[in-house]
């Protein structure tokens, strides 16, 4: 009789522990179901702030560090070729000054039309070229030999008298002397420092002229 009872106790024991375990099991399941819309709602909110993330560095550094920049034209030649593509900073000019024989982009017009060329006169400098294509700095022959070709009489323009700058301008040219239009011309003129958009710094394509932009 007592074991029958103690056989009965067990079997009721073990009965529990089974429905005790099968009760654990369901609760983890049911808990793992609840968990998963709550992990893929983090998932889905973790891509979009990495995705807002990457939209916000792109948007800083095109505004206010750098972009690409294809040449389209060969007035820079032999410097930079027709359809090279470069690197421009526009934080060069944030953080300092434009500085002589710099290589810079500006606006020409509303149509969003630009212009790179080279700085060759600083704000207050007076400019003039003479018969023989010489540049002239305030009476003093510029050194410099970025220049393809000597400059012909006939694209000497506005500097044959001279060209003061103002406190703010600059007088830009490209280095293909003879085949540019530049602040030698009405159409350019003196260039605002407000203007200077950015500073060519790097070609990266084409992968044979890779490096820094001098």
């Amino acid at each position: 009789m007592k074991d029958k009872t103690k056989r009965k106790q067990k079997e009721t024991e073990e009965k529990n522990q089974k429905e005790t375990t099968e009760k654990k099991k369901d609760n983890e399941q049911d808990a793992e179901e609840k968990e998963q819309p709550l992990d893929l709602k983090k998932e889905i909110l973790e891509m979009v702030l990495y995705i807002i993330f990457v939209f916000a560095v792109v948007w800083v550094t095109f505004t206010y560090i750098g972009n690409r920049i294809v040449v389209d034209g060969d007035s820079m030649y032999d410097t930079l070729s027709d359809r090279d593509n470069l690197i421009v900073s526009k934080i060069s000019y944030l953080l300092g000054e434009p500085e002589r024989f710099d290589i810079v982009i500006f606006p020409v017009d509303d149509e969003g039309t630009y212009y790179i060329k080279r700085i060759i006169g600083l704000p207050g400098e007076t400019i003039r070229i003479d018969e023989d294509g010489v540049i002239y700095i305030n009476e003093k022959p510029l050194q410099e030999d970025y220049g393809y070709e000597t400059i012909e009489l006939n694209r000497i323009g506005r500097a044959r008298e001279g060209v003061t700058l103002g406190d703010d301008e600059y007088f830009v040219m490209g280095d293909n002397r003879n085949n540019s239009t530049d602040s030698r011309t009405e159409e350019v003129g003196n260039i605002e420092r407000e203007r200077l958009k950015g500073k060519a710094v790097l070609r990266i394509w084409p992968l044979s002229s890779f490096g820094k932009i001098e």
